[in-house]
């Protein structure tokens, strides 16, 4: 899936936000991104935690620096000089296998697919949170007249929705009324159908705001009824 679509498809969009706001003085406002982050960080962590612990299971197995080619000519002399060069090998052949135990799993942790599947979800959840927050105070939605906006905001690459209710709604509507627009969004978006996402998700949230926020004389549009793609 792409975040770039055609100009039809964004016209899908602005016009099912005019139908929802024309039923009630609130303000939705619709983002879609592709990848609020690389989360290199976690493949750092997977690849770093694996370091140290994979190769602790050679510990048991009776490790020698000879496991590793080039550390050992297979000759040992039985005095201390000797044994103090063995247990050199054995701590530089150990950092070696740590060393190539990090490469190979930053490696594959760094396939998005893998990195994807890697990523706790409470991690991935968090930071579309912070990214929708963002995108929530950097469009104004938060200066409306009557704090009445509403962000709907998916990250196609994290595979999360968030839908972030103003003030002045989130203190007259349940938190889990949300729910169902954004499962609609999530829904389409597996299908590979943002617009049509979108355009239930804007329903959905345009039928509680009309219930909560109904028109009222001199409403006006205070945030453009448009897509944004980031």
């Amino acid at each position: 899936m792409v975040t770039q679509l055609t100009p039809e498809a964004h016209q899908r969009v602005a016009d099912a936000i005019v139908r929802a706001e024309a039923q009630t003085s609130g303000e939705i406002f619709c983002v879609l991104s592709r990848q609020v982050s690389s989360y290199r960080n976690v493949s750092l962590a997977w690849a770093a935690a694996a370091a140290l612990l994979l190769p602790l299971a050679l510990i048991p197995l009776g490790f020698e620096p000879s496991w590793v080619p080039g550390f050992s000519d297979g000759w040992e002399a039985a005095h201390l000089a000797a044994r103090e060069l063995t247990i050199g090998q054995a701590i530089g052949a150990y950092a070696l296998i740590q060393s190539a135990v990090f490469i190979v799993v930053l490696l594959i942790t760094s396939i998005p697919l893998v990195r994807l599947l890697v990523t706790p979800r409470s991690i991935r959840r968090a930071r579309v949170r912070r990214a929708a927050l963002e995108q929530f105070l950097a469009h104004g939605l938060h200066v409306t007249e009557r704090r009445t906006g509403v962000l709907i905001f998916a990250a196609i690459e994290d595979h999360q929705v968030e839908i972030i209710a103003d003030e002045g709604i989130h203190s007259k509507v349940d938190r889990e009324v949300w729910a169902d627009a954004a499962e609609a969004l999530a829904a389409a978006l597996k299908r590979n159908d943002p617009v049509e996402g979108f355009e239930a998700a804007i329903g959905l949230c345009g039928e509680v705001l009309a219930e909560h926020f109904p028109p009222s004389t001199g409403d006006r549009n205070e945030l453009a009824d448009r897509l944004v793609i980031i």
